[in-house]
């Protein structure tokens, strides 16, 4: 496991209270304190500080096509990359039940943490710190996003997309849910009739779940 320090220096930024890092980057299967409420304020903390970035930069844009741009920026998968981009697993304390799944930190795992370290960076510092600390992260990703592309989140692309080839529209169905009442993870699937064409997904939310299945759909068809 990676020292918290050598984490530190790579966020570029020094935790005054070191405890909260810790917390941040503990998993419920480690025991508590766990992050589970800290990525509850970092989940806050990150949308107010995208869409905050996001309407000062793109004037043109309607409220809708904010928010799905929001969407696209803070849904599970841009989450995983930019943690696995920060080396974010090495760091994460798991039960042994989690480590056993395989090598790799599953991507939920990953895309919890980060907002629980926004959550900490907020705790910590106070909201102009985490504004700081969130865009750093995100600085690239909001530098090179296309507004039009992005702008449409999986489902509504994937539904475009079928349209335009006059195949069938795209069904969803819930798989798999699993975890607790409070912490469910849920496992859609996404089918394309005409293609005969399947992809799973899985998030927090039944919706979350629903993008990530369309997304890996997208990948699929080779859109």
């Amino acid at each position: 496991m990676v020292r918290t320090s050598e984490l530190e220096a790579r966020l570029g930024y020094r935790f005054r209270d070191g405890a909260l890092l810790e917390q941040a980057l503990t998993h419920r299967s480690y025991g508590s304190p766990h992050n589970e409420r800290l990525e509850f304020l970092g989940d806050s903390v990150l949308g107010c500080v995208i869409a905050q970035a996001l309407y000062a930069r793109f004037a043109g844009l309607t409220e809708g096509q904010l928010t799905r741009m929001k969407a696209a920026l803070v849904c599970e998968e841009a989450l995983c990359e930019a943690a696995r981009a920060l080396q974010i697993g090495s760091a994460i304390r798991l039960g042994e039940g989690e480590r056993t799944r395989g090598t790799d930190v599953r991507a939920s795992i990953l895309a919890d943490a980060l907002e629980a370290l926004f959550g900490a960076f907020f705790v910590d510092g106070g909201y102009e710190v985490a504004r700081r600390m969130v865009l750093a992260v995100y600085d690239d990703r909001l530098a090179d996003i296309d507004a039009e592309g992005a702008a449409k989140d999986p489902k509504t692309r994937l539904q475009e997309y079928l349209q335009g080839q006059r195949k069938s529209r795209p069904e969803y169905r819930v798989v798999q849910v699993s975890g607790a009442a409070h912490r469910q993870t849920f496992e859609v699937e996404c089918v394309v009739a005409d293609l005969e064409a399947r992809a799973t997904g899985a998030g927090t939310s039944r919706q979350r779940a629903e993008q990530e299945a369309a997304a890996a759909m997208l990948d699929r068809i080779g859109q």
